[in-house]
């Protein structure tokens, strides 16, 4: 009885699983396994077509390829130049609406506003904010006269990308703070008050407790952000189309680039490859240097 029981139980917890079990295939199971058989093929547009296997040339080519090597460059470059001011700004932000103070409940608020709007819209608005007759220009001109020149944010090369990377930096702060301000409500007041009768005092408090107790939500925010960052598309996209002259090009926009405007399937699909290999190392990472497997 109890193991017929066990399987009635089982069959009927399949039963629930089996709609989005169907759907996750449809979706993303049976796309990522044509995906990694057509990175061994040569294929166009027309997926009708019978595909020929090609072996590891278009590995070859990606390893011969100096725009994959610029993209690459791209992406980490973003990476490195969004991640530390996320986790940094966001746990500062944490620490700061972490107090029991009249209409905190707002200022958090305000600071997670960002997260609610959409990507579409803050890309946009943002777009116009940069052009050269846009408002910081307008302020900037207002302020020191006639002499200014106009900056092109978006069409300097060498302003592009930083100019690209704030809009990240603007959509994701809140949403991190939040997961650190869950983490620093779970720290007990008590090692607070201890610690300032063995005279931690102020900011050396964080350094001895909140920091070593945030290590685990550090981590976590640092690799979920380092994935987001990799990936990044939405703003390059709408922003820039990868200018000025390849500067703010990305990895996944040179992969949207060579399926849909190259017309070359099969590669996109090696380079989507090579994109899922490095998210994967920063997966391993997290399970590597996290001491609290409960965030996973």
């Amino acid at each position: 009885m109890a193991a017929s029981g066990h399987w009635r139980g089982s069959l009927t917890a399949w039963g629930f699983l089996l709609p989005a079990l169907v759907l996750i295939s449809l979706s993303v199971l049976i796309p990522a396994v044509m995906a990694l058989v057509m990175s061994f093929s040569s294929t166009g547009l027309d997926v009708s077509e019978p595909l020929r296997f090609i072996g590891l040339a278009n590995f070859r080519r990606l390893i011969s390829d100096p725009m994959a090597r610029q993209v690459l460059l791209t992406t980490f470059l973003y990476l490195f130049g969004v991640v530390p001011p996320i986790v940094l700004g966001s746990l500062a932000l944490a620490v700061l609406v972490n107090r029991s103070l009249p209409g905190m409940h707002c200022l958090r608020g305000a600071f997670y506003t960002p997260v609610l709007v959409s990507i579409v819209v803050a890309a946009i608005a943002f777009r116009w904010l940069y052009s050269e007759n846009g408002l910081i220009n307008g302020w900037l001109a207002a302020a020191l006269g006639d002499s200014f020149t106009p900056i092109g944010f978006l069409t300097s090369p060498q302003l592009a990308l930083p100019a690209v990377m704030f809009v990240t930096l603007w959509k994701g702060l809140g949403y991190y703070m939040v997961i650190f301000l869950a983490g620093l409500q779970g720290i007990p007041g008590e090692l607070y008050e201890a610690a300032e009768l063995d005279g931690s005092e102020g900011w050396r408090q964080h350094l001895d407790i909140t920091l070593p107790l945030l290590r685990p939500y550090i981590t976590l925010v640092a690799v979920v952000s380092s994935i987001a960052a990799t990936k990044v598309f939405e703003e390059v996209f709408l922003m820039t189309q990868g200018g000025p002259a390849d500067a703010t090009r990305t990895i996944v926009y040179y992969v949207y680039n060579q399926a849909f405007a190259e017309l070359e399937i099969s590669y996109a699909c090696t380079l989507g490859l090579a994109l899922f290999l490095l998210v994967m190392l920063f997966t391993a990472l997290r399970l590597a240097f996290s001491s609290d497997r409960s965030l996973i």
